[in-house]
């Protein structure tokens, strides 16, 4: 059997990494339905498209984002929030795909949380350079339902941290279609993403497509 045949074999069995208590990083998990994903994010990107949020603090974001669901995750000198409308066309956030809800449900399943059901996904586009810096995700008045995190395009540094800023975070290579999912005594881990390298995707060309499943309510 050759090498490419294994590395084959191997790329088709996602495979689960726990990496902390309650919280699994999903091997190429979302790799078999990349097409429909990427297709997806395209059709949400052309109805409400990316841009950088300013934070609280007047700091832009390096990390250009939207939303898609019932609610989507918005950041301005007022404070940080979830809101139905999108505030750059005044019209509600794209529905969320009927793919994506399928995924998440599954990807949660697999880390040990059933019956998750998304209201939100933040769609984070990353170029070389962008960073996320270490965070917790607070925002969500439903902190019993998990986090699903999937990453496409290019390979990325995930942070995962403990329940203390001042925590070491661990260091984790995300390659694309690898699902992070993370809840119970990980729901408010510190986790960031370190300056993306530069590089060439073969879908995605030079970025990286980070999808977030949250349940807010």
């Amino acid at each position: 059997m050759t090498a490419d045949l294994f590395d084959s074999l191997a790329e088709a069995q996602p495979t689960c990494e726990e990496i902390a208590d309650g919280a699994v990083l999903l091997r190429g998990f979302a790799k078999p339905i990349e097409d429909e994903l990427i297709a997806a994010v395209r059709e949400i990107v052309a109805q409400s498209p990316f841009r950088r949020m300013t934070t609280p603090g007047g700091y832009q974001m390096s990390v250009a984002m939207t939303n898609c669901g019932e609610r989507g995750w918005i950041t301005d000198q007022t404070g940080y929030r979830y809101d139905a409308i999108d505030p750059r066309s005044d019209a509600p956030w794209p529905a969320m795909p009927a793919v994506f809800r399928d995924l998440a449900r599954r990807a949660a399943e697999s880390g040990g949380y059933a019956g998750f059901a998304p209201d939100a996904c933040l769609v984070n586009r990353y170029e070389p350079g962008t960073r996320l810096s270490l965070h917790q995700d607070k925002d969500e008045l439903d902190l019993a339902a998990p986090i699903v995190s999937v990453s496409l395009g290019l390979s990325a540094i995930f942070l995962f941290g403990g329940l203390s800023r001042n925590d070491k975070p661990r260091r984790f290579r995300l390659t694309h279609g690898d699902v992070v999912v993370w809840g119970g005594p990980s729901r408010l881990a510190y986790h960031g993403v370190a300056p993306l390298a530069d590089g060439e995707h073969a879908l995605l060309g030079r970025k990286r497509v980070n999808l977030t499943f949250r349940k807010t309510r």
